[in-house]
């Protein structure tokens, strides 16, 4: 989101012409019974349909959040365990119970800003939350994993872990540092049954992606649908927002049998944004 920067050429297409409906079943035949996920960034998007997916699986959901309401709704439905906690706060998240059988990493927050106007602080707060609070989150969750056998950890990066955009230094940043750290982990953890993988999506329905539309529209003058299939969607062959559904899917198949010789690889669900 180019925010405040020249406009991309826009094009007169619909943005939703080629949508494909998002899965309305279970497409990943999971059984997670008697296994505990944790999933942060739950409480909305992404991260909130991985962990109804994974609860649907019959795992035990335990999911992060900053936002108490939208957990209580979210455990309201896994029956699952909650806990409210900014991942900024490193040391607040190092007094949860982290231990898992399935780490979902999927919080993240959004800054536009070039490089040179780009606030140090805020920088900081981004790696702190998409990429040092992962690391720890694994960290804790990787001896139990080794003593049990299995386990399985889950990246939630993005196509900006894999190419870059203007304006967005922290978050390709973090992006790609979580995609490399993921690698890591897949090397370590491989002797000891437990797989690391990452699953990088272009832009996701999710309240972050409508926020950045919003803001785009009314720094550029422009509609929202001007936005979404002028800008945010110029550079995929599929004009179409990914939906949550479909990333919990990817999510749900890394943590299958079918997937067990996945690791340190990342599956990429932009409708065609990296093949340029």
């Amino acid at each position: 989101m180019n925010t405040g920067q020249p406009l991309n050429t826009i094009q007169n297409e619909d943005p939703m012409s080629t949508q494909t409906p998002a899965p309305s079943t279970d497409t990943v035949r999971l059984d997670l019974t008697g296994r505990t996920a944790l999933v942060t960034g739950a409480g909305s998007g992404i991260g909130r349909a991985i962990a109804l997916r994974l609860a649907r699986a019959g795992a035990h959901v335990k999911a992060l959040d900053i936002s108490a309401a939208a957990l209580e709704e979210v455990t309201g439905i896994t029956g699952g365990t909650s806990h409210v906690v900014d991942l900024s706060d490193l040391d607040a998240l190092a007094r949860l119970d982290l231990d898992a059988d399935v780490v979902v990493n999927c919080a993240g927050i959004q800054h536009v800003s070039p490089i040179t106007e780009f606030p140090e602080e805020k920088f900081s707060q981004i790696l702190k939350i998409m990429l040092e609070a992962p690391f720890r989150i694994i960290k804790a969750a990787l001896p139990g994993m080794y003593e049990r056998g299995w386990g399985r950890i889950v990246n939630i990066t993005s196509v900006h872990g894999l190419r870059a955009s203007e304006f967005k230094g922290a978050y390709v940043a973090a992006k790609h540092g979580l995609e490399g750290l993921s690698k890591v982990v897949a090397l370590e953890a491989a002797a000891h049954g437990v797989t690391s993988n990452c699953v990088s999506p272009g832009y996701v329905r999710t309240p972050l992606v409508d926020k950045q539309i919003a803001a785009q529209a009314e720094a550029h003058g422009i509609s929202e649908d001007e936005v979404l299939g002028g800008v945010m969607l110029a550079s995929a062959a599929l004009k179409r927002l990914v939906e949550p559904e479909e990333v919990a899917e990817m999510a749900a198949f890394l943590c299958s049998p079918t997937a067990a010789s996945m690791t340190g690889t990342s599956l990429t669900v932009d409708g065609g944004w990296s093949a340029r």
